[in-house]
């Protein structure tokens, strides 16, 4: 399958994408993978990126498309592929129509992830990262360290990243609803939307986005 996933910030975007790519034998690609690979291979595009990265701006569509399109042209993706956090906008929507058209493929399906304003708010705001090691992370409510604000792993403190705060997920979300959440209405005139509610522990989420998926791909 062809898949497209999207949905707010804070939706389990990248939780669900690799437990559906498994499950479908399927690549997952995210566009932060993307750009990480190409800067750490030195690619043109990756040195590209890369500047625009360090000026503190966005990646131009055209660079992130042709990032898209080279990682499409592996063998691997040939027999369908997820994709996670690209089409970002309309722009990137319409050029991955073109490059499907010229090679006589399409989209199967857009799996939409609806979550709540307020959770996603209390999703990542309550998150907790330790200063010692950034992999060991917890929730104030869904995952609480055994105590308050020390990891349970190293002991270290836990503090709340800026890139959390409440402040900079309400910017997130308005951008999301300015850039991404048009092409939701793009890709229903196409009737490829599929919506699930991404509520609940993660395995039923992926179960009704499998059970979703079927019913699309039946």
């Amino acid at each position: 399958m062809r898949i497209v996933l999207v949905g707010p910030p804070g939706a389990g975007k990248g939780t669900q994408a690799a437990y559906l790519a498994e499950k479908l034998s399927i690549p997952h690609i995210s566009t932060g993978d993307l750009f990480r690979a190409n800067i750490s291979q030195g690619t043109s595009l990756g040195k590209q990126a890369q500047e625009y990265m360090r000026a503190g701006q966005l990646v131009p569509d055209e660079v992130t498309v042709a990032m898209a399109e080279d990682r499409l042209n592996q063998p691997d993706a040939q027999r369908g592929f997820l994709l996670d956090g690209f089409p970002r906008n309309q722009f990137q929507a319409e050029a991955l129509d073109s490059y499907l058209t010229d090679r006589a493929q399409s989209l199967d399906a857009v799996l939409d992830l609806e979550v709540p304003e307020s959770e996603v708010i209390k999703r990542i705001a309550g998150r907790r990262t330790c200063r010692n090691d950034s992999s060991h992370t917890f929730h104030v409510e869904y995952k609480p360290p055994k105590a308050e604000g020390v990891c349970d792993s190293c002991g270290g403190e836990l503090y709340q990243r800026e890139d959390d705060s409440e402040e900079t997920v309400r910017k997130r979300l308005e951008v999301y609803h300015r850039e991404t959440e048009p092409i939701i209405d793009y890709y229903k005139a196409k009737g490829l939307v599929v919506t699930i509610s991404a509520l609940g522990k993660v395995a039923e989420v992926t179960q009704r986005a499998m059970d979703a998926l079927g019913a699309k791909a039946a």
